[in-house]
């Protein structure tokens, strides 16, 4: 693999693992869905499980690599705000529960450079 293909081939792993939790477990995705979207919160869990699996194959191949690297950047900063909702809902949890979800907030800034990193590195 070409060094300067690795952040994008690692970053298709990351979504493709995280594409198929969609489907695997989709109740912890469902809960994440803020209530303001239309339609049923697993319709948005399989739609972004969809949207993650094609980014994801977008990514590892050269052809598609910087424009699905740029989609991955903006697809990261649009879930945020169920990011957002679930740090809200579990305010109530317990302490290691509500860390996790607080710490998934500030997770957004490392992906999103990682995906513009990989959006430079097309080869």
């Amino acid at each position: 693999m070409p060094r300067s293909a690795r952040p994008a081939l690692l970053l298709a792993g990351l979504l493709a693992a995280a594409g198929t939790a969609h489907f695997v477990a989709p109740r912890r995705f469902d809960a994440t869905v803020p209530r303001a979207l239309p339609g049923s919160p697993r319709a948005w869990t399989q739609a972004s499980g969809v949207a993650e699996l094609a980014l994801a194959a977008g990514l590892a191949f050269p052809g598609t690599r910087r424009a699905s690297a740029r989609a991955t950047a903006l697809f990261f900063a649009a879930v945020f705000p169920a990011n957002v909702k679930m740090a809200y809902d579990w305010r109530d949890r317990s302490a290691a529960a509500r860390t996790a979800a607080y710490a998934r907030l500030p997770l957004q800034i490392p992906l999103i450079l990682w995906a513009r990193k990989a959006a430079r590195h097309e080869d």
